[in-house]
């Protein structure tokens, strides 16, 4: 069983990411009404309480239910976010135990982020 192995990323890798990698999916695991608010450009609406199903579907399901190509289990570019980053945690470590095993979470969550890129 693992134990908590989460992997951080900071907010300046992710920046860095979003800026050169065309293969990074950043998930957002808040909820409707905190996405509504805002979100980081670029990333897809999953919410927590769905991670489990969405990351457990057939890539065809994946990719008409969220419009973008679900990621491999050994996808070096996958990212969770969620506002300050327990949900987070509790989403990459359940993409980790479905076989994602470089999940990372973006610790700072959209708080930091808000504030850092002034939305």
């Amino acid at each position: 069983m693992a134990s908590s192995v989460t992997k951080d990323i900071s907010f300046e890798d992710l920046k860095a990411l979003l800026g050169k990698s065309e293969n990074l999916l950043l998930v957002d695991v808040r909820t409707k009404e905190e996405v509504d608010k805002g979100y980081i450009q670029g990333s897809v609406h999953i919410p927590l309480d769905t991670v489990d199903a969405a990351f457990s579907m057939a890539p065809d399901q994946f990719k008409a239910k969220y419009k973008v190509t679900k990621p491999l289990c050994d996808a070096p570019e996958l990212v969770f976010h969620c506002m300050m980053g327990m949900r987070g945690k509790t989403a990459t470590n359940k993409a980790y135990e479905l076989g994602y095993v470089n999940a990372r979470n973006y610790t700072g969550g959209y708080k930091e982020w808000s504030v850092k890129e002034k939305k």
